[in-house]
């Protein structure tokens, strides 16, 4: 089957005509079909073209675009890259994510997917395709089960394990130590602490505004400095303040740790990944400040989650800035006096996952 075109663009008359074409390159043992396969090859509308089009347009953040990058050069590319993105089916794209399937890396195998139903949405808008087939695996992949990652939350635990990162302070790289150190405090996500720049805070202000294009709601998020955390900051920037990163990775300036930085640390001081992780933070975090009072809406702000209720996200614009400011020196204070022994909260759970 070919397309002929769309009427008007395409009048009776003129369709008739293409028709007549097309028969007589059938009755001379030519498919029509596939000599505009070759024609779209030898234009350039191979999948690697359109990818690389595609990507040209897209404004994200660094890792983010690493991780693009490196899903169409490690999985997409090798197979798929020189066809022409017509003749690419809905099995020919299932066979390619299925290696990745059986060896158990199902997540990479679902991002792959998205990734090229991505690439082929592309191609359809701009004309180059008819279809996306990607949207035809969809349960097609093994369902990757999302894991909780592991939190601490137990005030008493979360005592024990502040006085651990204090420990390791002048046991490592520079980096990293301080980075665990500000994690409790922020309670960002980490990829928005290690991609942390200099040109982001304003110390004397007392304030970080994170760009939108590091976000994950790509919205600027801002985040209030405890007067501990200001501290910390200035101390950092007598070692690190000299580049653009206040996390810059061993042996450059230019790049900041790695993803696994902080993971890898936490083992270091006696915590393993089932116990817990650089983003359990967070629900550490959210987890005590809603026990302690504090106002739910307030703490969903401060963490940046998006707001589920798409009516009340539409009016509730409101950054409440002057209650986050409170909150994140109230949270630096509790996490102090749990460090220090000195809190009176009751512990009544264990460590759990969130």
């Amino acid at each position: 089957m070919v397309s002929l075109g769309s009427w008007p663009e395409v009048s009776l008359l003129r369709a008739r005509e293409l028709l007549d074409e097309e028969r007589r390159q059938i009755r001379n043992n030519v498919s029509p079909a596939a000599k505009r396969r070759a024609e779209r090859v030898a234009s350039g509308d191979t999948f690697k073209a359109i990818a690389t089009e595609w990507l040209g347009k897209q404004k994200v953040a660094p890792a983010t675009l690493e991780k693009i990058h490196w899903a169409l050069r490690d999985h997409l590319l090798p197979r798929l890259g020189s066809r022409a993105i017509t003749s690419i089916e809905a099995p020919e794209l299932l066979a390619t994510l299925r290696p990745l399937e059986e060896r158990g890396k199902l997540d990479t195998a679902h991002h792959a997917r998205r990734l090229a139903g991505r690439i082929f949405k592309y191609a359809v808008i701009t004309g180059r395709a008819l279809n996306n087939p990607a949207l035809n695996l969809t349960g097609a992949l093994t369902s990757n089960k999302t894991t909780s990652r592991a939190a601490i939350t137990d005030p008493k635990r979360v005592g024990e394990l502040l006085r651990a990162i204090d420990g390791y302070i002048g046991r490592g790289q520079a980096s990293a130590e301080y980075a665990l150190k500000l994690l409790p405090y922020l309670f960002v996500r980490p990829g928005e602490l290690r991609g942390a720049q200099w040109s982001e805070f304003d110390l004397d202000g007392a304030e970080w505004r994170i760009p939108a294009t590091r976000m994950k709601m790509k919205e600027l998020h801002i985040v209030p400095l405890a007067r501990q955390v200001a501290e910390l900051l200035r101390s950092l920037q007598e070692i690190n303040g000299s580049g653009p990163y206040l996390f810059p990775g061993l042996g450059t300036s230019e790049r900041p740790i790695s993803e696994n930085t902080l993971n890898a640390v936490l083992p270091k001081i006696g915590y393993s990944k089932t116990e817990m992780t650089a983003h359990g933070f967070r629900a550490m975090a959210s987890t005590l400040l809603n026990e302690l009072g504090h106002a739910p809406d307030v703490i969903e702000l401060q963490l940046a989650h998006k707001e589920r209720n798409k009516v009340r996200a539409a009016y509730n614009r409101s950054q409440r800035l002057p209650e986050r400011r409170k909150l994140m020196q109230a949270w630096a204070d509790h996490l102090d006096a749990l460090k220090n022994g000195t809190s009176n909260v009751v512990s009544l759970h264990r460590t759990k996952s969130a």
